[in-house]
C-alpha cells in the first residue's frame, strides 16, 4: 500500500527547465516512478534527459522555448497535452539568476528575472490548472521556490523577490484549487551543486561560510530535491496543499 502511494504509472508530467541540474534530476526521478515526461529547455537540446527518460520505458519529447515569453507558456502546456493527451503533473523548475548590488541592479535584469522566475510560474500553472479543472480528475503542481522565499539574500534582489512571490503564489493557487483535488505545493532547495551556485562554490571564503552553517555539512545535490518532487507529485501527498518544503540540509533550522 505504501509503495503504491508513490507510483506514478500512467501519469503525464511536464518539467520546465529540465535539460540539466535540478530539472533533469526531477524529470528522471518522475520517470523512474512511472510517469511520462515532457522535457523543456530554453535553447539547448533535451537529448540527454529524454534519453534517460526513454531508458526507463517512459514516453518523452522535448520542447524548446523561453519561459520568460508569456505567449510561450500557453504553448508549453498545449504541446504537452497534444503529445500525451493529458497533463497530470507540472513541475515549475525553470528560472535564472543575475547578481549585482541593489543600488546598481538594472531594470532590464529586474524585469527579466521577474518574468522568468515568477510570471512564468503563474502563467504555466494557470494554463495547466485550467486543464486539470476541466478534466475534474485532480492534478499535482510543484513549484521550485528557494531559501530566498524566506530570506533576503545578498546581491540578488530580483531573485529574492521572485522566489518570495513563488511561495505566496503557491499558497494562493492552493487555496482555490485544493477543493478540486489539485495539489499545489513548492520545494525550497537549499544550497545545491548547480550552475546557479557555481560562483559561490568557487569562492573559498563564501563556500566555507555556507558549509559552516549547514547542519548536514555538505552542499545538496539535484537528487536530494528529486525525491521530494516525486513525493509531492504522488498520491502520498494527496492531503498536502500550499506547503513550501525546505530541502536544505537543515539551513533554516540553524
Amino acid at each position: 500500500m505504501t509503495q503504491d502511494s508513490f507510483n506514478l504509472t500512467g501519469k503525464n508530467a511536464l518539467v520546465t527547465g529540465s535539460t540539466r541540474g535540478l530539472g533533469a534530476a526531477i524529470a528522471i526521478a518522475l520517470a523512474e516512478a512511472g510517469a511520462n515526461v515532457a522535457v523543456h529547455g530554453r535553447s539547448s537540446s533535451g537529448e540527454g534527459t529524454c534519453s534517460s527518460v526513454s531508458q526507463r520505458g517512459r514516453q518523452t519529447f522535448f520542447i524548446s522555448g523561453d519561459i520568460a515569453d508569456a505567449s510561450f507558456c500557453s504553448t508549453l502546456v498545449e504541446k504537452t497535452i497534444a503529445e500525451f493527451g493529458t497533463l497530470d503533473i507540472l513541475i515549475n523548475n525553470a528560472g535564472t539568476i543575475r547578481r549585482a548590488p541593489a543600488a546598481e541592479y538594472s531594470l532590464e535584469d529586474w524585469n527579466h528575472l521577474i518574468a522568468a522566475n515568477l510570471s512564468s510560474v503563474f502563467r504555466v500553472s494557470q494554463f495547466a490548472g485550467r486543464h486539470m479543472l476541466e478534466r475534474s480528475s485532480g492534478g499535482k503542481i510543484v513549484n521550485i521556490a528557494s531559501l530566498l522565499s524566506f530570506q533576503g539574500g545578498i546581491l540578488v534582489p530580483a531573485y529574492a523577490a521572485a522566489k518570495g512571490g513563488v511561495a505566496q503564489l503557491t499558497k494562493a493557487f492552493a487555496n482555490e484549487w485544493a477543493r478540486y483535488g489539485i495539489n499545489v505545493n513548492a520545494i525550497a532547495p537549499g544550497y545545491m551543486e548547480t550552475d546557479n551556485t557555481q560562483a559561490l562554490r568557487n569562492d573559498p571564503n563564501r563556500s566555507r561560510q555556507i558549509l559552516d552553517r549547514i547542519p548536514a555539512c555538505r552542499w545538496g545535490t539535484p537528487q536530494d530535491v528529486a525525491g521530494a518532487a516525486v513525493f509531492l507529485s504522488s498520491p502520498a501527498a494527496n492531503y498536502i496543499h500550499g506547503h513550501v518544503l525546505a530541502v536544505d540540509g537543515g539551513w533554516l533550522a540553524r
